[in-house]
């Protein structure tokens, strides 16, 4: 079963900041946990863990400090991509 990926306007926003900072190995972990998601949300690259008073919520390392934080949605095969800088809700 292949997930869809859906991101929130914050993810996006992220995603723009990281291009723009050209770390390009950031940007080929992104792509490779983006892929993951879609074939096995729970498990694979950056240590996925689920995130405490958040139902169905995980995140995974991009690097010491940036977090991709995501939410699976099975009965709708969907994961909704919620944010990929910071470490959770710091900013």
């Amino acid at each position: 079963m292949t997930y869809s990926l859906e991101f929130s306007p914050r993810a996006l926003k992220d995603l723009e900041k990281i291009k723009k900072a050209g770390n390009k190995s950031i940007l080929n972990k992104i792509r490779v946990i983006l892929l993951e998601l879609m074939e096995h949300p729970l498990t694979g690259t950056g240590k996925p863990e689920p995130l405490r008073h958040r139902e169905n919520t995980y995140s995974r390392r991009l690097s010491g400090k940036d977090r991709i934080v995501y939410s699976i949605h099975d009965n709708l095969v969907k994961v909704n991509v919620l944010q990929m800088q910071g470490h959770y809700d710091d900013k």
